[in-house]
């Protein structure tokens, strides 16, 4: 994952100067929301050279998620805005292995207690280039992510981990539709960052209600990570819809 962190470090270097002078807020503006999103997984993991489906052999399924989002807003235009995220991602089941097993767990069609457990910190900073009825901003997200996948053989010693540690810059985007005097808008998110093989996105599009200081929002929310350090690679898309409860002043 070096080599995304350094890819994207240039191109935020590269972009920033550029940002700072398109817009800022009228006044000052907070806001926070907590979300509830209801997410499947699909994808693959490899060590070693050997492969697992993380769907079909793991049968890994959502326990729990955790999502909480603040903003803060100000009219100084050489300053960005800042905007914090807190994903956590709790995934689990129980499957059955192919003839080859996986990892060191080479019992034929073994089966396995599975567990992830993913963790992303994001800490944006960005700016309004517009500000009326259509919204859009622009900006850079350091994205810390922490993730373990734990593979167990049931009634035996034999186990794999596969970790996720990194650090990692990508590029942010935010544009929102207001339809003027009812509170009703639509609009869409990501992060993305991609470069020699590696990549990871996270999106979501959504339709939002909002009144007096109450902000409420649903839609559907898509995150993928390909993920190679040594021999493990972790390739998995997690996806689903979401509603989510704010406050924004």
């Amino acid at each position: 994952m070096r080599k995304l962190i350094l890819a994207a470090g240039t191109s935020a270097a590269f972009i920033a100067p550029f940002l700072a002078p398109l817009a800022s807020a009228d006044v000052l503006g907070v806001g926070a929301n907590v979300s509830y999103w209801s997410s499947d997984l699909s994808g693959e993991a490899e060590s070693d050279g050997s492969v697992v489906d993380v769907e079909n052999d793991l049968d890994l399924e959502s326990d729990d998620n955790v999502n909480f989002t603040a903003h803060f807003e100000h009219p100084v235009p050489a300053l960005p805005n800042v905007r914090f995220n807190y994903t956590s991602l709790s995934l689990s089941g129980r499957g059955e292995l192919g003839v080859d097993g996986f990892d060191t767990i080479v019992t034929p069609q073994a089966q396995v207690d599975s567990e992830l457990d993913l963790d992303q910190i994001d800490v944006t900073l960005y700016y309004e280039v517009l500000d009326n009825w259509v919204n859009l901003d622009l900006g850079l997200t350091g994205r810390s992510l922490d993730g373990e996948l734990t593979v167990q053989e049931v009634g035996g010693t034999a186990a794999s981990e596969t970790e996720i540690k990194a650090v990692v810059p990508m590029a942010y985007i935010a544009a929102r539709f207001d339809l003027p005097l009812t509170g009703v808008s639509v609009g869409a998110e990501g992060n993305v960052i991609s470069f020699d093989g590696d990549s990871v996105y996270d999106f979501n599009a959504y339709g939002q209600y909002e009144i007096q200081v109450v902000q409420l929002r649903a839609g559907y929310r898509q995150l993928g990570i390909d993920y190679e350090d040594d021999d493990d690679t972790l390739d998995i898309e997690i996806g689903g819809p979401f509603v989510s409860a704010g406050l924004v002043f």
